[in-house]
């Protein structure tokens, strides 16, 4: 990602790009006051900047038949280059894993898990999860109900100074 300078048009476009990325650069236009053009300029700078990473359809998981959600603290039993990278290196490859972060505190990592209903996602803990070299603890949360869930990042913070290093900066026109 190169450093960039964003102004209100590209923060408005942004917001819009965040609720429909299917929306056309003319019905974008519109809502932010700018011609076909100028949108599209903007968002091929965005887009080669860093700042949009890429485009994708939202499937509700349970429409689709994933109705179970884990969030799953995953400890190692050696802390380690080696060991954390063959981890990451598994669960790349588990489509069921959603998310995976590396995380401080008491877990190693953190899993975001979707399965058809808890005997899948027992059958994947005990089948793939739990048979990763180095995985010495699990402790799974299941999600009752959804409150809320967003990929829309605030972006507000971008127009007030800070003193902090950061790759995008506001430029008021």
């Amino acid at each position: 990602m190169t450093d960039i300078t964003v102004d209100r048009h590209d923060l408005a476009l942004l917001a819009e790009l965040q609720c429909d990325g299917h929306a056309t650069n003319s019905a974008l236009g519109e809502k932010i006051h700018l011609s076909t053009s100028q949108v599209s300029r903007r968002v091929q700078r965005l887009q080669e900047a860093g700042v949009i990473d890429h485009y994708a359809a939202v499937l509700d998981p349970a429409v689709v038949g994933l109705g179970v959600m884990a969030f799953t603290h995953v400890i190692l039993d050696r802390q380690g280059d080696a060991q954390g990278d063959k981890f990451e290196q598994e669960i790349a490859n588990l489509p069921e894993v959603l998310e995976c972060f590396s995380v401080a505190g008491e877990a190693d990592y953190v899993l975001r898990i979707v399965a058809h209903d808890l005997a899948a996602l027992s059958e994947f803990m005990m089948r793939y999860l739990l048979r990763i070299p180095g995985v010495s603890n699990v402790k799974s949360t299941i999600a009752l109900q959804k409150i809320k869930q967003t990929n829309v990042l605030p972006l507000d913070h971008i127009t007030r100074p800070r003193q902090t290093k950061r790759r995008i900066r506001f430029s008021p026109d």
